[in-house]
């Protein structure tokens, strides 16, 4: 066999050195002659690779074909291996059908989808859901540490103590009852006073029946959220809202009896008052003319009378600033008031709060949107312009009329700007956020300074004076500057049509929902305050009030050295 081999390749060589031009199509042959039979057989393909060549439907073929032939003078042993390929390429046909019938199941998947009548779970934005999260956090950060540090700064040293005790403990319990059944009255029901029991415990607030996450309507039309982010992001607006009540009787309450007055104040004043501001249907209920009307008497009664509060200037602000008022009337004054100097111990520790809370009322107001949109910015833009407007008026303010301006005063100017743009952030423009700052600014440096002293009451941390004053001046004005001709918003004339309009007797509604709020809050703290002064009793020793409450009712100081 190598003797034939080496003959037939000395043949070849032979040929093509000394063939004549034209013979070079012989060589070929005269290879195959001379190797093993075996390897004769692609030889017969040629003529099949002729016909695949003379076929043109087979494109792909053709392609194959064609860089072979190119190359068939410098390698002839790829003319073997070209029809090789063809001859793989011929099933082609053939496999089609099976990927064609392969395919069949695919196409006939659909017809075994869900019935059109099952559940679909709701569809939350991403960004929306991340947003409230954030808010929700800031609105913590408002109260633990930025009111506690606030509010601890400016007390006396010896109860410094026990007033950042009184923040973080109500903050605590109030998330509790939140859970238990705050939310539940606050936001549920058909009544426009006080919503029902049915969510005690966030039930079916998690999850609906169908095992989704239950969702809760924002102010636009097919978006929503999670209800139980809405319930949270609303548990640190009530736990905030309580906690600003201490203001008004800070260095001389017992501690059982805050206690205890927190518990009712919160349920029977602000759970009410949120679910009559802001408890209604939500926007995608409103599918026809026709059921406008049923639906609004299902809404809290401010919401059905048509009062705006963006952020809680009424639920917040006025309902604990009136609290917080009444408690330093019915408590009384403290040991020493107006005999004394009593300032705050420690303003650097008062301006680190007030800082912490002006960054975390930007959640409280922008987040109040409860969507990531241009509502949003316009809040957050508002409130930045609005507090920075009203510290500079408390400040110009207290030059002018006291002859030297203070940072206690800048800062307490930022805080009521706060409070004063909190019922409007996301309802005027900045000219409106403009004049509600400079406003709530000078409007309660007058009411701290003039009106405190002319009334004769001790508001120690001048809860009324900042939150109910400032409260009152932003509400209002919000029904002048939601105005469109001044930059506003406008007001929808209902949330069927969502047409947006204006009239000027949205000052009185506001002025009836601010009246509503004054009387009410009033009324639940005064009852609440004397049934405990004439009970358990309201204040401690006078020996107890003098050592200071951080020894006498917790057993520490804020300060060892």
């Amino acid at each position: 066999m190598i003797r034939k081999m080496t003959l037939g390749f000395w043949l070849a060589a032979s040929c093509m050195f000394a063939m004549p031009a034209g013979a070079e199509e012989a060589a070929p042959a005269a290879i195959e002659a001379a190797a093993p039979a075996p390897e004769a057989a692609p030889a017969e393909a040629a003529p099949e690779a002729a016909a695949v060549e003379a076929a043109p439907a087979e494109a792909p073929v053709a392609e194959v074909k064609k860089p072979k032939k190119e190359k068939k003078k410098a390698e002839p042993e790829v003319a073997a291996a070209a029809p090789v390929e063809v001859a793989q390429a011929e099933p082609a046909p053939a496999e089609a059908p099976v990927a064609e019938a392969a395919a069949v199941p695919a196409e006939a998947a659909p017809a075994a989808e869900a019935p059109a009548d099952a559940p679909v779970a709701p569809t939350f934005n991403e960004g929306n859901v991340s947003w409230m999260m954030t808010s929700t956090a800031l609105v913590l950060f408002m109260s633990l540490p930025g009111l506690a540090l606030f509010y601890g700064g400016m007390t006396r040293q010896k109860n410094m103590a026990s007033t950042m005790t009184q923040t973080f403990a109500i903050f605590c319990l109030i998330s509790v009852l939140w859970v238990v059944y705050g939310y539940s009255i606050a936001f549920s029901g058909s009544s426009p006073f006080f919503g029902t029991l049915d969510k005690m415990f966030l039930k079916g607030v998690i999850y609906d029946s169908n095992g989704f996450f239950t969702a809760t309507a924002t102010f636009s039309k097919g978006v929503v959220i999670p209800e139980l982010m809405f319930a949270i992001f609303q548990l640190t607006f009530a736990c905030i809202t309580c906690a600003l009540i201490a203001g008004g009787y800070a260095e001389r309450m017992k501690f059982k009896a805050v206690l205890i007055f927190t518990v009712v104040w919160f349920t029977l004043s602000y759970l009410p008052m949120a679910h009559m501001v802001w408890w209604w249907a939500g926007p995608d209920a409103y599918t026809s003319a026709e059921v406008v009307g049923e639906l609004n008497s299902t809404a809290g009664y401010l919401w059905q009378l048509g009062a705006l509060d963006f952020a809680g200037g009424t639920v917040v602000h006025i309902n604990s600033g009136i609290a917080g008022l009444v408690a330093a009337i019915i408590v009384g004054k403290r040991s020493g008031y107006g005999k004394v100097a009593m300032p705050p111990h420690s303003l650097t520790m008062s301006v680190i709060g007030a800082s912490m809370l002006w960054f975390g009322w930007f959640g409280f107001n922008a987040g109040s949107n409860l969507e990531a949109n241009g509502y949003a910015v316009l809040a957050f833009a508002n409130t930045m312009v609005a507090t920075a407007t009203a510290g500079l008026a408390w400040f110009f303010a207290e030059w002018v009329f006291k002859g030297k301006p203070s940072l206690l005063g800048i800062i307490s100017g930022a805080i009521a700007g706060l409070v004063g743009i909190t019922p409007a952030c996301g309802f005027v423009g900045i000219e409106g956020a403009l004049i509600i700052g400079l406003a709530a600014g000078a409007g309660c440096f007058f009411a701290c300074a003039y009106l405190k002293r002319m009334l004769g009451y001790d508001d120690a941390l001048d809860v009324f004076g900042v939150h109910a004053v400032g409260g009152i001046i932003g509400a209002i004005l919000t029904g002048v500057f939601v105005d469109p001709a001044k930059g506003g918003v406008g007001v929808y004339a209902d949330w069927f049509s969502m047409t947006v309009g204006y009239s000027p007797t949205q000052i009185l509604i506001q002025v009836k929902a601010v009246a509503l709020a004054v009387v009410w809050s009033a009324v639940v703290s005064g009852v609440t305050l004397l049934a405990l002064k004439y009970t358990i009793g309201l204040r401690p020793s006078e020996e107890a009030e003098s050592e200071g409450l951080d020894l006498a009712e917790h057993g520490e100081k804020a300060y060892n050295m």
